[in-house]
């Protein structure tokens, strides 16, 4: 099990979080409202946005991946795999995770 984060306009976030929901490809998203300060072509931004935590078992990043970039409206978006400790995690839960979608 790892959670893929990545971060998405607040006008596309619900959207990417249901497709990828939809289709199988994660077991759960939560939306979170982050303020991001980055450097992108030349200039400073300040901006608003949604940072997804899409729980996924290992074994479905890569077709996750893949859907989320294709999916997304940024030209780099962000996508960051974070493994989980499954051993120190709630079990029921982690099994959840790596079910059937």
């Amino acid at each position: 099990m790892v959670i893929v984060l990545a971060n998405a306009s607040p006008g596309q976030a619900p959207e990417l979080a249901r497709t990828l929901v939809d289709e199988g490809l994660a077991a759960c998203v939560n939306l979170v409202p982050v303020r991001s300060v980055y450097r992108w072509e030349g200039a400073v931004h300040d901006e608003t946005e949604i940072t997804l935590w899409i729980k996924v078992a290992s074994e479905g990043v890569e077709r996750l991946r893949e859907r989320l970039v294709e999916l997304h409206d940024y030209d780099v978006p962000e996508v960051l795999v974070v493994p989980v400790d499954i051993e120190a995690s709630h079990a029921p839960y982690v099994q959840w995770v790596r079910g059937p979608r």
